[in-house]
């Protein structure tokens, strides 16, 4: 699996029919809501060219950071 972080400005050019998230409320976004995450196998989606693509260890390494993951308590 490939993963990569878009804008949420970019969300309404998604082709859901070509990545593994199946609609724009399951995607993991960081804290703020201003990038998601979406992920594919195989090749990358057409609309996608130029993005960084990230592997799973990798991601996961990004999405435990301060802009993805709060430390608060509620």
């Amino acid at each position: 699996m490939k993963y990569i972080i878009i804008d949420s400005s970019e969300i309404p050019s998604v082709d859901f029919n070509l990545v593994l998230n199946t609609n724009s409320d399951l995607l993991y976004y960081n804290l703020d809501k201003t990038q998601a995450v979406l992920k594919y196998e195989g090749d990358q989606p057409s609309f996608l060219s130029g993005k960084t693509e990230h592997s799973h260890e990798e991601i996961l390494t990004i999405l435990s950071g301060p802009e993805w993951t709060s430390d608060e308590i509620f």
